[in-house]
């Protein structure tokens, strides 16, 4: 068996930053044999500037999107950025399919080994079934009109079982509480047991006027989208508090965006979450400013060390698919949030929330996690001119 042995100025576990006397040993296929001290490592070690880590995890995007690069302007507010995404329907297949592949090439050079990623059909499971990344599939479920749940359902059953079947992880999830009716919720309650379960939660200050009072851009929605929406009532609860609880069967719930989430919502999830749940909430601060121009508030979320992971959302909404510029927008706002931290959230953390951390997320034995550089640091420190590629 041939190894493969990397050092650099620093080296991340996972969970911890080391100084570079340490060396990571690996076989031809990646798979982690040891971490030694550069004194115990013996010959042929490869040297690098800048911080080897695991690979990256992007726990939120939609690959099925990425042909709509470009197309969706900036800072409309989610509502019109909805409404775009729904109706830009005039692209050919062979153009989607042909954008997948590029998004996807693009992650992997960029040192992602595994994304979460949300399908509303099956056109990416061609290429899924690669098998160049590792997905948890999110097949997405949507339907307002009450009298639409059944059909929305199995439509997205027949998606699932078709990942499933081809040997891809799946699960059925919702797309936004402001997207599923009652009814859908209560069918859809079922297939969430023992699953990674995702949500877009709390994207624009309208989610919660739209529960609280039930005014705001989303009537301009569902007018745009031809939905009656006659019939709701607005439930006088924030959003979260809407939803929540539905949840207490999944194994691993993640709340993507987060963007106008506030303490007393937390302060909710934290009293109803099923106590062997893990909770995440995913940062996408880049599609964040793409769209409604507004970031979370990540020292709230920070405040109790809450399992927080890193996506990229979509081409739609943001200029590439790659985590180290989310982690580079983070540092430019939120200065006070260690490198560390930062880099636990893009890998250990995304890994325990996509329920990978068997065999990603850290360099530890027998575990294949990928290995990747981020060059022109400064120290420790991830600069603007920071960049970040894939060694294997």
């Amino acid at each position: 068996m041939r190894y493969r042995k990397f050092r650099a100025d620093y080296l991340f576990t996972g969970e911890k930053l080391l100084t570079g006397e340490n060396v990571l040993i690996t076989d031809d296929e990646g798979k982690i044999i040891n971490l030694v001290n550069e004194s115990d490592a013996g010959e042929d070690v490869e040297v690098f500037e800048g911080i080897i880590l695991p690979g990256f995890i992007n726990a939120h995007c939609h690959l099925e999107l990425s042909h709509l690069k470009n197309i969706i302007p900036e800072g409309t507010g989610l509502v019109d950025f909805v409404f775009k995404v729904v109706s830009e329907r005039h692209f050919e297949e062979s153009e989607i399919l042909s954008a997948m592949e590029n998004a996807e090439q693009e992650m992997m050079s960029k040192g992602i080994v595994a994304v979460g990623d949300i399908s509303n059909n099956s056109l990416s499971l061609a290429q899924k079934q690669k098998k160049n990344l590792q997905y948890y599939n999110f097949i997405e479920t949507s339907g307002w009109l009450p009298q639409v749940a059944e059909m929305r359902l199995e439509k997205s059953k027949n998606i699932y079982e078709e990942f499933v079947k081809n040997g891809l992880l799946a699960s059925i999830v919702p797309h936004a509480p402001y997207s599923v009716s009652e009814e859908l919720w209560k069918m859809m309650i079922p297939y969430f047991a023992g699953k990674t379960i995702s949500i877009h939660n709390q994207e624009t200050a309208q989610e919660d006027l739209f529960f609280m009072e039930g005014k705001g851009d989303f009537i301009k929605m569902y007018e745009m989208l031809q939905i009656d929406n006659s019939f709701y009532q607005a439930q006088k609860t924030r959003s979260v508090e809407s939803y929540f609880k539905k949840f207490s069967s999944a194994a691993s719930v993640i709340l993507v965006h987060n963007t106008f989430t506030q303490q007393e919502d937390i302060d909710f999830i934290n009293q109803h979450k099923n106590e062997n749940q893990l909770i995440s909430f995913c940062l996408c601060p880049n599609a964040n400013l793409y769209i409604e121009n507004s970031l979370p508030d990540v020292d709230l979320f920070m405040k109790k060390e809450y399992n927080i992971v890193l996506g990229t959302d979509s081409l739609a909404s943001n200029h590439q698919l790659d985590i180290l510029e989310e982690i580079k927008t983070i540092v430019q706002n939120f200065p006070f949030v260690k490198t560390e931290t930062l880099l636990q959230w893009a890998t250990l953390n995304g890994a325990k929330a996509l329920q990978m951390e068997s065999s990603l997320g850290t360099f530890e034995k027998g575990k294949n996690p990928g290995v990747i550089l981020i060059e022109n640091v400064d120290g420790e420190q991830i600069t603007e001119k920071s960049k970040s590629k894939r060694l294997l």
